[in-house]
């Protein structure tokens, strides 16, 4: 078993954890909460002494390099490792269950960043916690997708490559991608980490310009590059920083539209600058249409109430609904400030469906967002294109375009292949968490937070927020269940179900 979950990836993970849980530590000391101090130090140095000693167990066992076993470290990862995330918190909370912090923790590493708790019931330490736990779910992905899912062609990769989903790069693939997957990790974790941390010193040091306190801050800049979400107010609109803050995090929302913001190591083929990739020019499209068109659904609505020629707030409609459509299309789930000023400026409501919409588009390939991808959506797009024009012209030839003819017949089968799956997974979940008790709207809401990873449809999905700390037990498990395996995708775990990728 322990060669099966590649066990030194997940100790390197757990000993990450554990070290990490020293931040809070450091907090709350420094805030006099000694419970919490005590909490989040003892539960760190018992995990750091534990973890050293499985590592000397284990350092004398040799362990196969097969990437497969990566991958199934990688579900591991987001199974267990929440346990051990859950312990400082379920501590230091108190007056709560295990199984509640535990969730809570799936679903900050997961980076959906759903809640089961109110913001004023947590302490600053235990805020951070979450929104650490958050951010280094956010690094572990972009780690995961230069060493662990392209080089098996999942998470959107499979679209564009050449050898099928699972196996091993084609022999014209480059020599790095069959390198050991060890040396792969090394070299992902070297390159990614310090632009993943400086970016978020970036967003830090902007938010702290723009008014907002310290913590608060290092909260924002965090969810914001991670899309967690997650938040010690609950959200953006009641911060410090206002619209200055808005536009700090709207500025670095584009990086979950596309890898190649950060990173050209897993696009090999596509080579021609960033307003060339199709997944950033078709998010910003998205980001683009969907407010102008709510913008001009508010704008009539406001001739009713008599207010259409205020300009002020026609312009901040227009911002409230750009924001919140990138937050959402991102996956991240904060609301803008002027999401709701828009609803009273026109008189009208916006339906939480267009958010859910949003979230099944989802990001880019290989970023922290969740959802479909912009890449399987663009691609059905061609596809579509291609055969309308071959009922025009039947024996017409497609052009080569952006992509390659890979992309244009099996990349298409296998992102149609993959909705299919999206869509019957979604209808099990529905039904899972309808068999709990849950009424079939909100256990439809919940079903595309969990699997989409934008927790914040919990709470903007519906006209009444869905109180998931009241729930069932089973229903928190399986809401928990579906944030893995929207973080992991179904194809993933197909592959792992599969025999042949076990043999090399």
């Amino acid at each position: 078993m322990a060669r099966l979950v590649q066990l030194p990836l997940l100790l390197l993970l757990s000993g990450v954890v554990c070290l990490a849980m020293l931040a809070p530590a450091v907090l709350a000391l420094a805030q006099e909460d000694h419970h919490d101090a005590r909490s989040f130090f003892y539960s760190g140095l018992i995990g750091l002494i534990l973890t050293a000693m499985i590592v000397v167990a284990q350092s004398g066992r040799p362990h196969q390099s097969n990437p497969i076993r990566q991958l199934v470290a990688l579900l591991a990862a987001f199974v267990l490792l929440p346990a051990v995330l859950a312990v400082p918190f379920y501590e230091a909370v108190r007056n709560t269950t295990f199984l509640n912090a535990y969730v809570e923790m799936v679903s900050s590493f997961t980076t959906t960043g759903a809640t089961l708790f109110a913001s004023e019931r947590l302490s600053d330490s235990e805020h951070l916690w979450r929104a650490l736990v958050g951010w280094m779910g956010g690094g572990l992905l972009w780690i995961a997708a230069a060493a662990i899912l392209a080089p098996l062609t999942l998470g959107g990769f499979e679209v564009t490559a050449v050898s099928e989903p699972g196996q091993t790069p084609a022999p014209g693939a480059a020599h790095r991608d069959r390198a050991d997957p060890g040396a792969r990790l090394a070299r992902a974790v070297s390159a990614l980490v310090p632009v993943y941390v400086g970016l978020t010193g970036a967003v830090w040091l902007l938010l702290l310009i723009a008014g907002d306190p310290p913590l608060l801050a290092l909260c924002h800049a965090m969810a914001t590059l991670s899309t967690s979400g997650i938040s010690p107010l609950g959200g953006l609109s009641d911060a410090p920083s206002g619209l200055a803050g808005e536009a700090v995090v709207f500025a670095f929302l584009f990086f979950a539209l596309s890898r190649l913001t950060f990173s050209n190591d897993t696009s090999a083929a596509r080579r021609t600058g960033l307003w060339y990739d199709p997944e950033f020019r078709l998010g910003c499209l998205i980001a683009l249409a969907v407010p102008s068109l709510l913008f001009l659904r508010h704008w009539v609505a406001a001739f009713d109430v008599g207010d259409e020629q205020n300009l002020r707030a026609a312009l901040l409609s227009l911002w409230g609904g750009a924001f919140t459509t990138l937050s959402f299309l991102t996956t991240t789930g904060f609301e803008s400030g002027e999401w709701t000023r828009a609803q009273s400026w026109s008189g009208i409501e916006t339906p939480g469906l267009i958010l859910m919409g949003l979230a099944i588009v989802g990001g880019g390939v290989a970023t922290t967002a969740g959802g479909v991808k912009l890449l399987r959506v663009f691609i059905l797009y061609l596809n579509g294109k291609r055969e309308l024009e071959r009922l025009i012209h039947p024996n017409s030839v497609g052009r080569s375009g952006l992509l390659s003819r890979r992309t244009r017949r099996e990349g298409a089968f296998i992102a149609w292949v993959f909705f299919m799956m999206f869509a019957l997974t979604l209808t099990a979940t529905v039904l899972a968490l309808a068999l709990t008790g849950i009424r079939f709207e909100p256990a439809f809401v919940l079903a595309i937070a969990s699997l989409t990873n934008a927790g914040p449809l919990v709470a903007f999905g519906m006209e009444t927020p869905i109180n998931l700390a009241q729930s069932a037990a089973a229903t928190k498990l399986v809401f928990a269940a579906g944030t893995v395996l929207g973080r992991l995708e179904v194809l993933a775990l197909v592959v792992m179900l599969t025999p042949d990728p076990w043999r090399d």
